[in-house]
């Protein structure tokens, strides 16, 4: 990243933002939270396949790690890895915003102290929505979960522009959110409503239809970014492959053909690039542990909340699910030292990051979560290919006492969850591609920049422009190469701890493909 503008920076561009002339691009990016590429099919996802004959198919594209959603929400955003934009994890320890507990990266409150207490800067890097403002343009950002609420946070009032932002039924600028509960109603609560139905796929239906009649209602304006919170709500009680998580599948593609009829309606499908992607993959549960307990039965003072601040010598274990990260209080080496030990032990253990140097691990910087206050470890959980009874590979350990067996899970360096879904189509993109580059969600912010005009800011992001599929001129393909990384320590006589990293490096930007390790026979 060769230069970071703030939240703050934009904030005074926000008031006065103009449309898109006739005849501008305009960008729709819509995220499926938690779908897998092998769930597309005609029967799942007719509109979804629709738009793959229509435009391009990118058969290798990953998520950032830890495979979580307000990691990737970031990334997906900014077009920035975790250790510069600084969300390294979905439920982090951050003393300057709660010094007695773990807290929500993207919970309203949280993020909302956060900037507070960084001078707007609680994701670092500006996001595309951000920079669009500073250059006067509108933007919509509507979802059914607070992670939408990452990509434009910026606080306004009934003057702050024409740019509203829904994020879980919550709206600005003011008047946005009487505007939509006088259209559709209240936000449907989490549970079943009055006739026995879920309300997970209700929140989603209602954030849709929100979307599109009343953000759009006064026109599209260059950049809009709709996020559903299914297949994952359905998947995390009930697997992926379930028919509760069939059945949420085709209730988003259900969605799609919506907005895709809205932008035919409007005349505008022709002047207008359709994204759909997934911020994460999806795992099913083989097991669950509870590690601060494990670490405390080991004679470690493991603790899940420091009431009062992390003192010398505590262990803070914070469970995101296939991962764990962990705090040593005061950094301390000795301690350190004997958790590296400890964990390369333990029979669920995958990778393990670690900020200091030990035998046998990682440094954060190798998979980019090495932010300036991260953690001490960041481990990702042992998984196996295999499938659950609904037939669905990807069998993943998790730290949790909340799920279990029978229920789904992610942010590990399992195969099924660093691999999501990008389709795009429009009039920026090739016809029936099928893209066997490597891709991620660091790439969609920088494509989107470059096809909105702004190239030189597109290529100021971590990610690379997504050249290859691309109609008009873009940057080439410079490279790509395949690499595989192992640690290892002797643990004792005969019996050596060993983890490996698989990743692709596409122009300089690393995708990361699996990862996972196990103590062996010494050869």
């Amino acid at each position: 990243m060769r230069r970071i503008l703030s939240a703050a920076a934009v904030l005074a561009a926000v008031a006065a933002m103009a449309s898109p002339g006739a005849g501008s691009r305009r960008v729709v990016l819509i995220v499926w939270d938690g779908m897998r590429p092998d769930f597309i099919d005609a029967g799942n996802t007719p509109n979804l396949c629709s738009l793959i004959q229509r435009g391009v198919y990118f058969e290798r594209h990953h998520p950032v790690y830890p495979s979580a959603t307000d990691v990737n929400g970031t990334a997906i955003v900014t077009g920035a890895y975790p250790g510069h934009s600084t969300i390294v994890a979905n439920m982090d320890y951050r003393p300057a915003i709660n010094a007695d507990k773990p807290v929500g990266i993207e919970q309203p409150a949280v993020v909302r102290k956060g900037d507070e207490v960084t001078g707007g800067r609680h994701l670092a890097v500006a996001t595309l929505a951000e920079f669009l403002h500073s250059q006067r343009l509108r933007t919509a950002i509507a979802g059914a979960k607070d992670v939408s609420l990452l990509a434009d946070r910026a606080p306004r009032g009934e003057g702050g522009g024409s740019s509203p932002v829904l994020a879980a039924g919550t709206a600005m600028p003011a008047g946005t959110e009487a505007a939509l509960t006088a259209a559709l109603g209240a936000f449907p609560p989490v549970g079943k409503n009055d006739e026995g139905k879920d309300n997970k796929l209700e929140r989603d239906n209602w954030t849709t239809r929100g979307f599109l009649e009343v953000l759009w209602k006064d026109g599209i304006p260059a950049y809009s970014l709709l996020w559903m919170a299914e297949p994952d709500a359905s998947q995390h009680p009930s697997s992926p492959g379930s028919p509760a998580a069939i059945k949420a599948i085709r209730n988003n593609d259900a969605n799609l053909g919506c907005v895709l009829a809205e932008l035919e309606r409007r005349g505008l499908r022709d002047d207008t690039d359709v994204i759909i992607a997934s911020d994460h993959g999806f795992s099913s549960i083989s097991r669950a542990v509870d590690v601060a307990a494990r670490l405390s039965a080991a004679g470690f003072h493991a603790v899940r909340r420091v009431d009062g601040g992390l003192k010398s010598g505590d262990v803070l274990v914070i469970p995101n699910g296939g991962s764990t990260v962990i705090y040593v209080g005061g950094r301390d080496p000795a301690v350190s030292a004997r958790v590296a030990a400890w964990l390369q032990e333990q029979d669920w253990t995958g990778v393990i990051f670690s900020r200091a140097p030990f035998a046998g691990t990682f440094p954060l910087g190798v998979i980019h979560i090495d932010s300036p206050d991260a953690p001490d470890f960041t481990v990702s959980f042992r998984w196996t290919p295999e499938a659950n009874p609904f037939g669905a590979p990807g069998m993943v350990c998790i730290d949790g006492k909340d799920r279990g067996p029978g229920g789904g899970a992610h942010a590990s360096l399992s195969v099924s969850d660093m691999h999501n879904i990008l389709i795009a189509a429009g009039p920026d993109f090739r016809v029936g591609m099928h893209d066997s580059t490597a891709s991620g969600n660091v790439d969609l912010t920088p494509t989107i920049l470059w096809v909105l005009g702004f190239k030189d800011e597109a290529l100021r992001r971590d990610g690379r422009v997504l050249g290859e599929a691309l109609t008009g001129e873009a940057p080439p393909l410079k490279s790509s190469e395949s690499k595989h990384l192992t640690a290892r320590r002797e643990i004792a006589p005969g019996r050596v701890w060993e983890q490996y990293l698989d990743m692709a490096e596409v122009n300089g930007v690393q995708y990361f493909d699996e990862g996972n390790g196990s103590v062996k026979s010494a050869r």
